[in-house]
């Protein structure tokens, strides 16, 4: 099992946070996604490390950035 998180810019509401957790959780192999509004933290956790372009682009798909 692996656990990754990222910061995303943006999100000012539950329908953001909604969404990011669809675009991710539609990548193979996640398992869960916990988002915290406050910070924008974002926590994946998966059954095999899942490669940061892949959670980048469900990101953007959401409307959303991760913060480099």
């Amino acid at each position: 099992m692996a656990t990754t998180t990222y910061t995303v810019k943006g999100m000012t509401c539950g329908h953001c946070v909604s969404s990011v957790k669809s675009e991710i959780g539609k990548i193979d192999g996640v398992t869960s996604v916990d988002v915290d509004l406050a910070t924008g933290a974002v926590r994946v956790d998966s059954t095999a490390p899942v490669a940061d372009a892949d959670i980048v682009a469900a990101v953007d798909e959401a409307g959303y950035e991760v913060a480099v």
